[in-house]
C-alpha cells in the first residue's frame, strides 16, 4: 500500500500534466481569438501579454516536473488544444462572438485559478517547496487575467451594442 507522501506525489504529478495540457488548450483559445478582435484593441492586447504569461507558465510547469524526474503527457497536450481550437471555432458563428468569448474566458481563467491553487496546496502539503514560487506567480497571472476579462465585460458589451447599432461590424 502506497505511503501517504507517495500518494501525494502522484496526485501533483497529474495535476502538473494536467496543468500543462490546460496551459495548451488555453494558448490554443486565445491564439484563435487574438487575430479577430480588429474593433476591441484594448482586449487583443491584453490576450497577447497573456499568451506570454502563458508560455511562461508552461516552461514553469515544465521546470517542476523535470525537477521531480517527470515529464508532460504529450496526449493530453495535444487532446486539449483540439478542443480549445474547437471551442473557439464554435463562437465564431456566433453573432456576438465577443461577448461570448469574454464568458467562456472568464470561466477558464477561473478554472485554471482552481487549478494552480490545488496545485500550491498539494506543494505545500507534499514537501515540494521548490514548486510553490512558480505555481503561485501563475497563479497571480491568472488571477489577473480573470479580473481583466470579468471587469471588462461591462464595456465590451456596450461597445458590441454601440457597433452594432451603427450597422458596423460588432463581433470581433
Amino acid at each position: 500500500m502506497p505511503s501517504q507522501k507517495e500518494v501525494m506525489r502522484d496526485i501533483f504529478v497529474v495535476g502538473l500534466r494536467d496543468a500543462h495540457a490546460l496551459e495548451h488548450q488555453a494558448l490554443a483559445l486565445m491564439n484563435r481569438q487574438v487575430d479577430r478582435l480588429a474593433n476591441y484593441p484594448e482586449i487583443e492586447a491584453r490576450l497577447r501579454s497573456h499568451i506570454e504569461e502563458t508560455h511562461g507558465q508552461v516552461e514553469r510547469i515544465e521546470e517542476i516536473l523535470a525537477s521531480l524526474d517527470e515529464s508532460h503527457s504529450s496526449i493530453k497536450d495535444a487532446g486539449l488544444a483540439v478542443a480549445g481550437n474547437l471551442a473557439a471555432i464554435g463562437h465564431v458563428f456566433a453573432g456576438d462572438e465577443i461577448i461570448k468569448n469574454s464568458f467562456a474566458n472568464h470561466a477558464f481563467e477561473n478554472f485554471e485559478v482552481a487549478s494552480y491553487t490545488g496545485l500550491i496546496t498539494l506543494a505545500e502539503d507534499g514537501g515540494f517547496t521548490s514548486a510553490i514560487t512558480g505555481l503561485k506567480q501563475s497563479l497571480g497571472e491568472e488571477q489577473a487575467m480573470a479580473e481583466f476579462v470579468l471587469s471588462g465585460i461591462p464595456d465590451i458589451t456596450r461597445k458590441f451594442v454601440a457597433r452594432r447599432a451603427a450597422g458596423e461590424t460588432a463581433s470581433h
